[in-house]
């Protein structure tokens, strides 16, 4: 009678509480809580960064040598003109030249090319009858009558005499890059030849007077041809219009990581820039490059590039540096659905050491201000009660989003539980919070993006872009190269986060031959 007496309390009691949890849900609907008041932040500036390439090209100068040695002539020859046609009849004046191998040096930004002339000049002719009797007096004078009358019988009619040339030609260069995407060599050149002469009975004839006018015109026209060819040659800008065609591209970066949506990096060049020619004793170093808009979005974009019709020069800095500069852009859409994904149905303390078991049944992000609005619907169990029985409702948490650039982490800081979160407590009881410190030490430590396998893909998606550019021309070696990237800075608006990285690297090209010319 007694036991049985127990069980009607028991069951009585067990109603009523069920009927009053019920009653609790009317009034106060599982995870109802009293909304919190935002701030909406500014709307986020236009996403993309400036990024800059420049790439020092450097031409040794063997190979501007080598280039050069087999477009010059190597041969020069010509006829002179009688110095003397009074006492010199029917002359037949020939010289010829043959230049040695050129050699290249470079100083100040000067290009010097000199090289060696070699050759004879060779005098046929005869002499005038008045040369011949002159000749003659003049031996009678000095040798006597009888003596000349003998050597008169000799034949000092025909004249045949040579003499060598020696000597070297010399051209320099001082180049100049133009907004046009020319190049102006500015070039010149001097004939030097020894003075050397021979004497033709009597008659000087100057080597130098015979041979120079003749090298000077050929040495001259072929500088002038050359001239017009390297000023009118488009080759700078027909290279810079493909690799300026590949730069413009969205390249998917679908390897980041589980958890993280698909993203793309999209590259937009803006503007082609150089620097003026450097000279130095080994090469001519050309420095050219491009300023780039780039960001990272969830949205694959199909960036419009306009090549450039100018080239702008700028100051001798920065050569052979890569600095990107990366805005990811992150949809609070993708963003809650990652918080949600570390956080639902995960219950704290994970170590049940508290008198409640808070499990959070969802997650969900709201930026205000500075801060972001972390929303919680939990439930909350008194691990005592004998009839395992708890509460749900909505928990509001701030927490200011910050970047742990060390271990390439994005966290929440400074979090701390709003005050119209109170109001959750009536549900949940006076247990529940005491675990509320639990929770927040969770959203510490589990709301929280691991942005490490993202960098990982992020870097080597741009190093495979840089590298691109090793594949410029036949002859041409690229040296380029990410070195590494690095978490900058955060900020966000009402619907997107945005996270700034920063990649550097290095590049450089050396030309190895050069197209003949």
């Amino acid at each position: 009678m007694r036991l049985k007496t127990i069980l009607i309390a028991i069951v009585v009691l067990a109603a009523a509480f069920f009927a009053s949890l019920m009653a609790m849900e009317w009034l106060w609907p599982r995870g109802a809580a009293v909304s919190v008041a935002v701030e909406p932040p500014p709307p986020l500036p236009p996403a993309a960064r400036v990024s800059r390439l420049l790439v020092p090209v450097a031409i040794p100068l063997t190979a501007i040598r080598d280039t050069l040695d087999k477009a010059a002539p190597r041969d020069f020859a010509g006829k002179g003109q009688n110095p003397a046609p009074q006492l010199l009849t029917n002359a037949d004046i020939d010289w010829r030249a043959v230049r040695g191998p050129i050699n290249a040096s470079g100083n100040q930004n000067v290009l010097t090319l000199a090289a060696p002339l070699t050759g004879a000049l060779q005098v046929k002719g005869e002499l005038s009858a008045s040369t011949q009797e002159a000749i003659g007096d003049v031996l009678g004078q000095l040798l006597g009558s009888d003596a000349a009358k003998r050597i008169g019988g000799v034949n000092i009619k025909n004249v045949n005499a040579n003499a060598d040339i020696r000597g070297d030609v010399t051209m320099t260069a001082r180049p100049q890059l133009a907004a046009n995407w020319r190049i102006a060599p500015n070039l010149a050149a001097s004939v030097n030849l020894g003075d050397t002469a021979l004497s033709v009975s009597g008659v000087r004839i100057n080597v130098p007077n015979q041979v120079k006018p003749v090298i000077d015109r050929t040495v001259n026209e072929q500088l002038a041809r050359l001239e017009e060819r390297l000023r009118n040659d488009p080759m700078i800008e027909q290279t810079a219009r493909r690799e300026w065609g590949k730069m413009c591209r969205s390249i998917a970066l679908q390897g980041a990581g589980p958890g993280l949506p698909p993203l793309w990096l999209t590259l937009k060049p803006v503007k082609a820039i150089a620097m003026q020619p450097a000279i130095d004793a080994k090469a001519l170093t050309l420095t050219l490059g491009v300023e780039a808009e780039t960001h990272i979005s969830s949205v694959e974009t199909k960036p419009d590039c306009p090549f450039p019709a100018t080239l702008e020069l700028v100051a001798a800095k920065d050569a052979g540096r890569v600095a990107i500069g990366l805005p990811i852009d992150l949809p609070f859409t993708e963003v809650n659905k990652l918080i949600d994904a570390q956080l639902k149905n995960k219950t704290f303390p994970e170590d049940g050491s508290a008198a409640v078991a808070v499990t959070v049944k969802s997650a969900k992000v709201t930026p205000s201000g500075q801060r972001l609005l972390i929303s919680l619907l939990v439930d909350a169990a008194e691990k005592k009660s004998i009839f395992g029985l708890g509460a749900g409702a909505t928990v509001h948490v701030w927490g200011k989003p910050v970047l742990d650039e060390k271990n390439q982490i994005l966290r929440l800081a400074d979090i701390e539980l709003a005050v119209e979160s109170e109001a959750a407590f009536g549900l949940l009881g006076a247990a529940a919070r005491a675990a509320m410190p639990y929770l927040q030490q969770a959203l510490a430590d589990k709301a929280a993006i691991d942005l490490k396998p993202f960098a990982a893909d992020a870097l080597k998606k741009i190093g495979e872009t840089v590298a691109d550019f090793r594949n410029v021309a036949d002859g041409v070696q690229v040296n380029a190269q990410v070195t590494g990237l690095r978490l900058a800075g955060i900020a966000f608006d009402a619907k997107t986060l945005r996270i700034i990285a920063e990649a550097n690297g290095t590049a450089s090209a050396t030309v190895s031959k050069l197209p003949n010319l």
